[in-house]
Parts: C-alpha cells; sequence; structure tokens
C-alpha cells in the first residue's frame, strides 16, 4: 500500500488534490507538524527524517518535495491524462515545471514573503517579478502551463497562490489562471476539507 503523511492545510494539500485528480488508492494518514508561528508539534508517527509534510512511502520507496512526488505518482498512475508519460509530447516542459516549482518558485515565494529576498538570494533564484514572468510566458500560449489541457503542473505551480492569496499578482492573466485551478473538483474539495480540519482541530 501506498501511504502519504498530510498535515491539513500545508503542503502536503497540493499532493491530495493530485491524488484525487489520479483517482489513485493511496492510504492518507494525517499527522501534525510544528507550523509557521510556532504552532503544533513534531508527530513522531510522521516517518519523514524532519519530521515534514508530504512525505511518501511505496513499499522500500521513500520520497519528499513535492516534485518528487509528483513525478513519481504521474508516473505510477498514468491512465488520468493530467500528465504527459515518458515519450509523449509535453513531456519536457512538465519535468520542468516539476523542477521549476521546487527550485525557484518556493524559495522565491517564502524569501519574499518572509522578507529575505536578499540580493545574494535574487542572483541565486532571480526576483518575485522574474518568477511571474514566466508564468506569463507560458500562460499567454494557453489557459493552461502545459497549454490548453489542465495538467498536474498546474496543481503544483498554482498552490502557493492559493494558501498565500494576498501574493497573487494584479495581472488578470495569472488571477484567471488561479481561479480556473482553485474552481478544479479535486482543488477544492481537499479546500474544503482542510479548512473543516483546521476548525476541528482549533476546537480540540
Amino acid at each position: 500500500m501506498t501511504t502519504l503523511y498530510h498535515a491539513p492545510m500545508s503542503r502536503s494539500s497540493s499532493v491530495l488534490a493530485l491524488i484525487e485528480e489520479l483517482g489513485a488508492d493511496i492510504d492518507v494518514q494525517t499527522v501534525s507538524i510544528r507550523r509557521m508561528g510556532g504552532a503544533g508539534a513534531p508527530d513522531p508517527a510522521n516517518p519523514h527524517p524532519e519530521k515534514r509534510v508530504p512525505y511518501l512511502v511505496d513499499g522500500d520507496e521513500h520520497l519528499r518535495e513535492r516534485g518528487a512526488i509528483f513525478l513519481y505518482l504521474t508516473d505510477k498512475f498514468p491512465g488520468s491524462g493530467i500528465a504527459p508519460q515518458v515519450g509523449e509530447k509535453g513531456r519536457g516542459a512538465y519535468v520542468t515545471w516539476m523542477s521549476y516549482y521546487q527550485g525557484i518558485m518556493e524559495p522565491v515565494f517564502i524569501n519574499t514573503m518572509l522578507g529575505q529576498a536578499t540580493p545574494d538570494m535574487i542572483k541565486a533564484y532571480g526576483t518575485f517579478d522574474d518568477m511571474i514572468a514566466t508564468l506569463v510566458a507560458a500562460l499567454e500560449k494557453g489557459p493552461y502551463l502545459l497549454g490548453e489541457s489542465f495538467s498536474a503542473a498546474d496543481i503544483l505551480c498554482s498552490s502557493p497562490f492559493h494558501w498565500m492569496a494576498h501574493m497573487t499578482p494584479d495581472i488578470p492573466l495569472v488571477q484567471d489562471w488561479v481561479k480556473r485551478c482553485g474552481a478544479r473538483p479535486s482543488i477544492a474539495k481537499i479546500a474544503a476539507a482542510d479548512m473543516a480540519a483546521m476548525a476541528e482541530m482549533a476546537e480540540a
């Protein structure tokens, strides 16, 4: 059995949305995590070496980092049509977006949000505006990152705009893309479940 370790309203939420899109039979174990601001606590039941999420266990395979997990799951469950497979048109662009999110987008988001976009960081990753320009260049060619069809790349790359909505730029092309992605039943379902779970945790 493949198992995902998840905490509500966290990075692992986008993996749950992906699982919904894939229709994959994956066991989801909810764990607590240390959150920004100091709330929460590491969960002994979480096998992640740093007690973070997401963490995927598939037999002897243990995966962390969303880009890796997205690639692994879309290769393992290829029938959904939301990710080009090896040899198919668009595979290179898909893999590129997985790597771009992990290596550029998330660091730029976090550094900008925390006010830590230092000159050295900008040299390494570029500016927030640079990152937005990369998204715009792709979205000018179609409503989604890979063109006409929604893909797992849209789930991953739109995810920070859903939980840091104030950082969505005042650019209709990007705003409309974020709204389209957020309206997907998979993403909307997980967002609602996360809100309910967080409310339940607050009452506990």
